[in-house]
């Protein structure tokens, strides 16, 4: 097994548990290996840290998978740690029909996605050296949860950085990809081949229930609803009414069928729009609304671009606490990683002094309790959910 050993620099983001070794922290590497096998990785004085997979395609050169020398990455450490984290999701999840089963480096796994929708599993492989491994995790899969059928969703550019394919198909068994599953006791319909990600955003599962309390009999309007889910919850939960808005006339069909599969049609009218466009619209005829949800997708994929996408945040919850009626509640989310919840908080306190709102914070949330966060690598956080009350 080759060793990479560090510089001699600051290494403690490491020693402390982030299990990321970049190109630019390696010294040098001794012995053979294959690109994404494993190596040992040592600091300059030669004394082990861990081992992992390595990818000299990659700036993420080497990811650990282990702080124990004598631990051999074999098809038992996998069942170890799969076993591991779908104990952890029996215990801190009330219901299992649909969760995250791993998040990778959450989950000691790094690069590995496994999501759950019924009895279907969706695998994400998003690193050469897990992607090695598939067909050992697909085995461990079926062995420990025993799901009719396992969808690989490897269609993203992220594998192209990596040297892979984007590929998408069946693993284990052959079924329709269109599928039912449940949330909170509420049904809907994932798009496992074509839909965005895993085909469904099971990070809001929690979020989502939470907005009960400020739903009820409440004139909603849900942006960047995507296929529905925020839309399907606030019906659920006795909303008076909700006006879903998404740019996508694919997302909506699906939300449709996602209201039509509750029985809830009657109280829901669908807009295909652009969410910007349709707040400052709204803003200027004077439209009011009990309820204003904001779940828009990732504004920004790097550091280059934070201060573009704060812009793009103050722009729609500006116009989104202009349209609120007294007393009525903002949900707002941001799913980018290179936003951090300081930012996020900053950039609503800012929309409502310019929107000339007093505003109180109500909740303040993350991710779903199936996308744990490790402290050692703040990458795992990436979601945050304010609840405010305008006064």
């Amino acid at each position: 097994m080759a060793d990479v050993i560090l510089r001699n620099t600051n290494i403690k983001r490491i020693l402390n548990g982030h299990p990321w070794i970049y190109k630019t922290e390696i010294d040098r590497i001794e012995g053979d290996y294959t690109p994404g096998g494993i190596v040992n990785v040592l600091n300059h004085k030669k004394e082990f840290i861990g081992k992992g997979y390595i990818n000299l395609k990659s700036m993420i050169t080497v990811r650990l998978l282990t702080r124990d020398i004598n631990e051999e990455i074999d098809e038992e450490f996998f069942r170890r740690r799969i076993k591991r984290a779908w104990e952890y999701r029996k215990k801190v999840m009330d219901n299992l029909s649909s969760c995250r089963v791993v998040f990778a480096e959450a989950d000691f796994l790094p690069a590995l996605i496994v999501d759950k929708f019924g009895d279907y599993l969706v695998l994400q492989t998003l690193a050469l050296g897990i992607d090695k491994y598939k067909n050992t995790i697909v085995k461990l899969l079926v062995e420990i949860l025993n799901p009719k059928g396992i969808y690989e969703r490897n269609d993203v550019n992220v594998r192209e950085l990596e040297g892979l394919p984007q590929q998408k198909g069946y693993l284990y068994g052959k079924f329709d990809t269109m599928q039912q599953f449940e949330e909170n006791g509420i049904k809907f319909w994932v798009d496992i081949e074509n839909g965005q990600k895993t085909g469904y955003f099971l990070d809001q599962k929690e979020n989502r229930k939470a907005i009960q309390n400020y739903v009820k009999d409440a004139e909603v309007l849900d942006c960047f609803s995507h296929t529905g889910s925020f839309t399907v919850h606030a019906l659920h939960y006795g909303a008076k009414r909700v006006e879903t808005v998404d740019i996508s006339e694919e997302a909506i069909e699906i939300a449709k069928k996602n209201v039509e599969l509750n029985g809830y049609q009657e109280r829901c009218n669908f807009v295909c729009d652009n969410a910007f466009d349709l707040l400052r619209r709204y803003d200027k005829e004077g439209r009011k609304f009990d309820t204003v949800i904001l779940d828009p997708p990732a504004f920004t994929k790097s550091k280059e671009t934070v201060k573009d996408a704060l812009r793009g945040y103050k722009e729609i919850n500006l116009r989104a606490l202009k349209i609120l009626r007294e007393g009525g509640f903002l949900i707002t989310c941001s799913c980018s990683q290179h936003i951090k919840p300081d930012m996020f908080l900053g950039v609503i306190k800012e929309a409502a002094n310019d929107a000339k709102r007093n505003v109180r914070l109500v909740e303040q949330r993350t991710q779903s309790k199936d996308h744990p966060i490790l402290l050692a690598s703040e990458e795992t956080q990436y979601l945050k959910c304010l609840i405010l009350q305008v006064l």
